[in-house]
Parts: C-alpha cells; sequence; structure tokens
C-alpha cells in the first residue's frame, strides 16, 4: 500500500509545481485551435466540433503540450514558437498580409504592396512603426498597466489613462490641433 503513494505524491507534487510558478503562459496553441475551431461553420457545427476534439482528446492533448514544452519554451526564449504565422484580413480598403514572427507584424496591403512593420521593444515596453524608407517611429510606451505615453501633435510624449475617458481625452487633444492646424 505504501508504495503506492509514494508515486501519486511525487506525481501530485510535480504537477502542483508546475501549476504553481508564475509563468502563466500565452497557450498559444490551444488559442490557434480554439480560434480555428470558430471558424469551422455555424454555430451548431462549431459545437459538434468542440464536442468531438474533446471526447478525441486533440484539446487535452495541445493544453498538454502548451503547458509543458510551449509555455516552457516560452518562459525561457522569451519567444513562443506557435505565436508566429500569417493571416489575410478583409478590410474595408482592401486585404491586408499580416505576419507575425513572435517580436512584431509585418502588415503588407495586397492592393499597393505597401509594408508596414510594428515591432514591440520588451526592454522599453514599446510599439513602433517603421514605414518604407527605413524611419522608424515610436507609436505607444507603456508606462504602468495603467497608462500609455503616445506622441502629441508637437512632437511631445502626451500620458494617457487607458480607459474610455483617457482614450476620449487624447482623441480630442488630437483632433483640435488637427483642426487648428488647417
Amino acid at each position: 500500500m505504501k508504495k503506492r503513494y509514494l508515486p501519486v505524491a511525487i506525481a501530485l507534487v510535480l504537477t502542483g509545481s508546475l501549476l504553481s510558478t508564475s509563468c502563466i503562459g500565452s497557450f498559444a496553441l490551444t488559442n490557434k485551435l480554439l480560434s480555428w475551431n470558430q471558424q469551422v461553420g455555424n454555430k451548431f457545427v462549431n459545437e459538434l466540433v468542440f464536442f468531438a476534439f474533446w471526447i478525441i482528446p486533440v484539446y487535452e492533448v495541445s493544453c498538454l503540450a502548451d503547458v509543458i514544452v510551449l509555455i516552457s519554451i516560452e518562459f525561457w526564449s522569451g519567444d513562443n514558437p506557435v505565436a508566429s504565422g500569417k493571416k489575410v484580413i478583409d478590410g474595408k480598403d482592401g486585404r491586408y498580409i499580416v505576419e507575425c514572427d513572435g517580436k512584431g507584424y509585418t502588415i503588407t496591403s495586397e492592393n499597393d504592396k505597401s509594408v508596414v512593420r510594428l515591432d514591440f521593444d520588451k526592454d522599453d515596453q514599446t510599439w513602433s512603426v517603421a514605414i518604407p524608407g527605413g524611419e522608424s517611429y515610436e507609436l505607444m510606451t507603456f508606462i504602468d498597466d495603467t497608462h500609455v505615453a503616445l506622441p502629441a501633435p508637437d512632437g511631445t510624449r502626451s500620458i494617457v489613462e487607458l480607459s474610455n475617458n483617457g482614450l476620449m481625452a487624447y482623441r480630442d487633444m488630437v483632433s483640435s490641433n488637427l483642426m487648428a492646424a488647417r
């Protein structure tokens, strides 16, 4: 009897240590699978596929792969190998190809073939945009969980609260300066 409890206790301790770490991870594989499932068909087909994937343990295997392998890679390297990919987006102005490489996004217009690059610098917590010609501009810097620094029309940086009121105040500031410039 006692020999039987030891492997179970070891398994519980190892599972608890994996689950109680501070690295939650992005669960990119599981989220991609769920995202694909939501686009299979109408809501009834999506639900049937969802149940089938639970019965055949597809979701369980993808979640286990995320927890054991991919989140560990993401924790130690800073990049999730599944997070990269390509997606086509139909906008009102045309189609765009959005490619994610885990560090940022490359957006290519299918209309005029123009390319814009968005990069995130983890050290500075800053999103920047690079346009053809090599020019790069800082778009947004995260100050803390509730504030970002955004470019102001006069060339300085403005601290904006991440709330509806903060975004409306920033929009009003930019709009009023654009109207005054006309």
